[in-house]
């Protein structure tokens, strides 16, 4: 019986709070973490492990650059393709969700979320993809 390889989820958020809360419960749901608290960090995180990264959860606003940049970014680079980028934010405006779409974002969590939620909407997208 081959032991299950553990998904790595690189979590995006410029509260250190939300990170570190998405970092516990992803972790109880037997994930791997990478962790990140703005978009320039984020994307050296992305470069350096993306054949590791299998799900980005990566926060709309942040100061600087926005998650919309990062989302663009990582789904125009063909080194990159295969990470599934869920955006979540406190806004589920239906111009959010349109530009995330369209931007190429996988799915949308709302913040606040429990971690029965969280884990529940990342195991069902990441199943989507297998």
């Amino acid at each position: 019986m081959s032991a299950k390889i553990k998904k790595t989820i690189l979590i995006v958020d410029d509260e250190p709070d939300i990170v570190n809360l998405t970092e516990k419960f992803l972790k109880l749901g037997d994930f791997d973490t990478i962790t990140s608290n703005n978009a320039k960090e984020a994307m050296k995180m992305i470069e350096e492990n993306y054949d590791k990264i299998a799900l980005i959860l990566l926060d709309i606003m942040m100061p600087g650059r926005s998650g919309y940049s990062v989302l663009e970014e990582v789904k125009n680079n063909e080194k990159f393709k295969d990470i599934l980028v869920v955006l979540f934010t406190v806004k589920s405006f239906n111009e959010d969700v349109q530009k995330g779409k369209k931007l190429g974002a996988d799915a949308y969590i709302t913040k606040p979320f429990s971690g029965k939620e969280l884990l529940g909407r990342i195991k069902e997208i990441l199943e989507k993809k297998d």
